[in-house]
């Protein structure tokens, strides 16, 4: 049965030029686990999550990171980028295989609004094939919340999740059960990789297939190595987490067409809501631009 040994990267960082400390950490990763077959870096961990950094892709900073997963023969998920393109500022993983090339870049769709002003949400899905292993889905933070990413993920055949994360937000402890959900209830490996030190609160977690919770790291420095076992999630999802539950099977099987998928988004009770405002101090709240 195929397995494939992942390890993550929680690195305490400040708002600064990072891309020397993560090649730097990279490197010790490979000599203490020349095993690892892929590195994952949290979100926005190489130059921060000041949208002014935006580059058009490729970039001399991706070309570095294309030169060290080629070096070390590694598939490399090196955190996300800031892409320029146009008019619009996109948060973009690339996915590098071990020849250093580029096979994919993933935009975030769910930019955190309406505090992640300036950024524009992408509109494509990512999955990839690791050849001899299995299929590889990516999203990216606050994609997490909504459970349409990664189920239509699953859907396309991802059997590992992998999901950089910058939460420094009180709301991490949610983050966590959320991570476990989508494990669970797509029956397969949820990857999440959060940063620390200035920009981040940690607490990185991988969940495995039937739900469990591999590890969940603490709020400082860590390295996250692990097997991520597709023979395990094969037989998850054939035969139900732990024997019971076959959750892919009978959404496959399933009548109905939900509503708010056939008809739209909008709906009145949604429409109620309102606007995606920030919040003010008990006053009307303030209309932000994406």
């Amino acid at each position: 049965m195929a397995r494939f040994a992942i390890a993550g990267l929680q690195l305490e960082l400040t708002n600064q030029d990072n891309l020397y400390r993560i090649n730097a950490e990279i490197h010790k990763i490979m000599a203490r686990f020349p095993w690892v077959q892929m590195v994952v870096v949290g979100e926005l961990a190489t130059l921060g999550p000041e949208t002014r950094h935006a580059q058009p892709l490729p970039s001399d900073i991706e070309a570095q990171y294309c030169s060290l997963a080629a070096q070390h023969g590694i598939w490399l998920l090196p955190g996300t980028l800031f892409e320029r393109c146009g008019d619009h500022v996109f948060n973009t993983l690339p996915v590098i295989n071990p020849a250093g090339a580029v096979v994919a870049r993933y935009r975030k769709m769910f930019p955190f609004y309406p505090y992640e002003q300036g950024v524009s949400p992408g509109t494509e899905f990512v999955v990839f094939d690791v050849p001899d292993v299995g299929r590889m889905g990516v999203s990216i933070c606050y994609d997490g919340w909504f459970p349409e990413t990664t189920r239509t993920l699953a859907w396309m055949g991802a059997e590992v999740i992998i999901h950089p994360t910058m939460t420094n937000t009180i709301d991490r402890d949610l983050e966590l059960a959320i991570a476990r959900t989508n494990a669970a209830i797509n029956q397969c490996y949820f990857v999440d990789i959060n940063v620390a030190g200035r920009l981040g609160n940690g607490r990185s977690i991988v969940c495995g297939p039937e739900g469990n919770i591999i590890h969940e790291a603490g709020i400082g420095h860590e390295i996250i190595a692990f097997e991520a076992d597709f023979g395990l999630v094969r037989r998850t999802r054939e035969r139900g987490l732990m024997g019971l539950g076959q959750v892919l099977k009978s959404f496959r099987d399933s009548p109905v067409q939900f509503p708010p998928y056939r008809e739209g988004h909008a709906s009145p009770a949604l429409d109620a809501l309102g606007a995606l405002q920030v919040p003010t101090r008990g006053g009307p709240a303030v209309d932000v631009e994406p």
